[in-house]
């Protein structure tokens, strides 16, 4: 086993390599050093990152003089994988920490490398199938179902679906009916956001400065987004190109605010940050194994704030009458949108075969409509989000199923408050899919 002084004068010589801020300069400098000192380097190699790619830095909120030094130095491509190449390997001479939250902070850093890594070879043109590309990002690859399991699912749906005409004809007429009429969208997504808020700090603690301004946008390729900007603040924003239905409304509520992202990122920025004093989490790396749990854990956040028919009841009691539909044919709705949520790995294989070149634009769009019940319209929209963030996809849908493992799975105590323990363990540790 190597000696800690010798580690000390490796470590000493990489951060040269990295241009890290400081060198430790005595034996006496141990792991956590070395890691809080890997951490800087990490932060400043994604924003490196992020002046070849604009959606990659996703969140950042350390020192502004990180961010102007990156910016001065001009790294190219390579540089940037020789200084990530140099991190895992110091990463690795090291042993792991004993501690759980020492040694979870130790994998988090070497898979978000290994991620940045894979990230920049694509920025310099590496080409990989669909799979590849999420493996090497998120850490992680989605089931792949056929175009038949999907049919079995429209099946189902054929038979709750009002008479009179083509399956989609029929979807399309029936969703139409649950729109949120444009004048009471604010009033329905102001109320979802209050319940899903009083709800979660039933819970959870989160700081009394903690806030988001919502605003709604147009042309954008994605539904919702939350821009955490540090201070426990957040911008949330709503496209409103197509029409929302009344699901819509909790699903943005819990997903981009109480308990999702917002709370996610508050939470990191609280225990982690300012907490432990660990800057990696001060900048998020949109295209890294983390955002598998933001998306999982985001989603489920629904579960998490209206377990068993609690949503049902919201709906039907709350929203329903505030968006000015009928409340006696919210459980019909819902029996609807049960189903269609088992069509969601739908998107991931239009993505999949796009991406790996079995179909083209056409194509995919026309796999969209058929299998995911998207109207032509939406389907666009959805390519437009695939051709922007490509393999990403699966973090919403696989990540909800692996946070739902995470925190009901393998025999888990059912009890509400525990449920809520670990919840909460994954919003506030360094877990990554793996991790899962």
């Amino acid at each position: 086993m190597e000696s800690l002084m010798t580690k000390v004068r490796a470590f000493g010589l990489a951060l040269a390599v990295v241009g890290a801020a400081c060198t430790p300069g005595s034996a006496s400098v141990g792991a956590q050093s070395v890691m809080d000192q890997v951490a800087e380097s990490y932060v400043r190699l994604v924003l490196a990152v992020g002046e070849y790619d604009v959606d990659y830095v996703d969140a950042y909120y350390g020192p502004q003089e990180w961010r102007d030094e990156v910016t001065a130095e001009q790294l190219g491509l390579s540089g940037i994988a020789a200084r990530a190449d140099t991190l895992i390997d110091l990463l690795r001479a090291l042993d792991p920490p004993d501690q759980e939250l020492e040694r979870l902070r130790y994998t988090y850093l070497s898979t978000q490398l290994g991620s940045l890594a894979a990230r920049v070879d694509m920025l310099g043109g590496r080409t990989m199938t669909f799979d590849e590309e999420s493996r090497a990002l998120y850490d992680a690859v989605a089931p792949t179902n056929p175009g038949e399991y999907y049919l079995s699912i429209l099946d189902e749906l054929d038979d709750l679906l009002p008479s009179g005409g083509s399956i989609r004809e029929r979807f399309e007429r029936f969703q139409s009916g649950y729109v949120i009429p444009p004048d009471r969208l604010d009033a329905v997504f102001t109320r979802a956001i209050e319940e899903c808020r009083e709800r979660t700090l039933r819970q959870i603690d989160l700081p009394d400065d903690e806030s988001f301004v919502l605003e709604y946008v147009t042309d954008q390729s994605w539904s919702g987004y939350n821009w955490y900007q540090g201070g426990y603040q957040s911008l949330i924003q709503v496209n409103v190109d197509f029409p929302s239905s009344i699901d819509r409304a909790v699903d943005l509520a819990c997903h981009e605010g109480y308990p999702g992202h917002h709370t996610y990122n508050v939470l990191l920025e609280h225990n982690l940050v300012n907490g432990r004093g660990w800057p990696e989490f001060s900048v998020y790396a949109l295209f890294s194994p983390q955002s598998l749990i933001a998306e999982g854990s985001a989603n489920f956040g629904i579960e998490m704030a209206f377990p068993g028919d609690e949503l049902l009841e919201f709906e039907r009691n709350v929203l329903f009458p505030l968006a000015g539909l009928d409340p006696a044919t919210a459980e019909s709705y819902y029996r609807v949108q049960e189903l269609m949520d088992r069509m969601n790995y739908a998107g991931n294989e239009a993505a999949r075969l796009y991406i790996d070149g079995d179909v083209d634009a056409d194509g995919a769009v026309a796999w969209l409509v058929r299998y995911a019940m998207y109207s032509p319209g939406g389907a666009r929209q959805r390519l437009r989000f695939i051709d922007q963030y490509r393999s990403y996809v699966i973090n919403y849908n696989l990540g909800l199923d692996l946070v739902r493992d995470f925190v009901d799975g393998n025999g888990a105590d059912p009890a509400p408050d525990a449920r809520w323990d670990r919840f909460l363990g994954l919003l506030t540790s360094p877990r990554l899919p793996g991790d899962l």
